[in-house]
């Protein structure tokens, strides 16, 4: 299928009601408001499709953008592609989600995640904390810093509560994988959550919540997280 009909698709997918609900979430204007199970379908008729997925970000549409996430082969993915969506990514799911879960299947998700929690842009560093999750979700132990990841830990430590809105839930989310899947690095994780306390994300008046970091650590122990690794970040 060629850009124009998949969007063609795309807006017949679309409805009233799921633009309602997205936009609660911070969804922008410019998404006709598909639910991800049908983008998954019309996954399933794309793949294989990288320069579909690359054209599908163009169009700035957010279901486009969802789908191209989806769709991307994240080892052909480029540092200055990856670099482009990061900064283009006009709200959270596109941000944590499509650009994060790309940059993390990727080679270069270490690079971009440590790279990108510094910018001052808001998605941008959000998209960083939650590469660096998704790095450690699908990174065997022998590949992982753990130098770098403590330093991380700190930094998470320190500037936690000073964040930015959706920094702040995306750090939460890193000590989450850090301390369900690095074993040696549970102690640590452990301790950055007792020391920041509950997290406070303002969440757009939805029912969604903040996960409590030691108890989702906990669960993540229980069902045998620190002894196997995704194959991928994305869904």
């Amino acid at each position: 299928m060629t850009c124009e009909e998949v969007m063609v698709e795309l807006e017949g997918l679309g409805s009233e009601q799921t633009r309602k609900v997205l936009r609660r979430h911070g969804m922008p204007e410019s998404a006709f408001g598909v639910k991800v199970e049908d983008l998954k379908k019309l996954l399933k008729r794309l793949k294989g499709d990288h320069a579909l997925a690359l054209a599908l970000w163009e169009t700035g549409n957010s279901d486009a953008r969802y789908l191209a996430g989806l769709l991307a082969d994240a080892a052909r993915l480029t540092v200055a592609e990856l670099d482009h969506w990061a900064e283009t990514a006009d709200w959270q799911m596109l941000a944590e989600y499509s650009v994060a879960g790309c940059a993390a299947d990727s080679p270069h998700g270490w690079e971009l995640g440590r790279r990108w929690v510094d910018s001052p842009r808001e998605l941008t560093a959000a998209a960083g904390w939650a590469t660096l999750a998704g790095h450690v979700s699908v990174t065997p132990d022998p590949r992982l810093d753990p130098a770098g990841l403590r330093a991380l830990l700190g930094r998470v430590r320190e500037s936690l509560a000073g964040s930015p809105n959706r920094v702040r839930y995306t750090m939460n989310g890193f000590v989450i994988a850090v301390g369900g899947h690095v074993e040696a690095l549970r102690g640590d994780a452990l301790a950055v959550a007792a020391a920041v306390g509950t997290v406070r994300v303002d969440m757009g008046g939805t029912a969604c919540q903040v996960p409590d970091a030691a108890q989702q650590i906990a669960r993540m122990v229980e069902k045998g997280a620190a002894a196997r690794r995704r194959k991928t970040t994305r869904c």
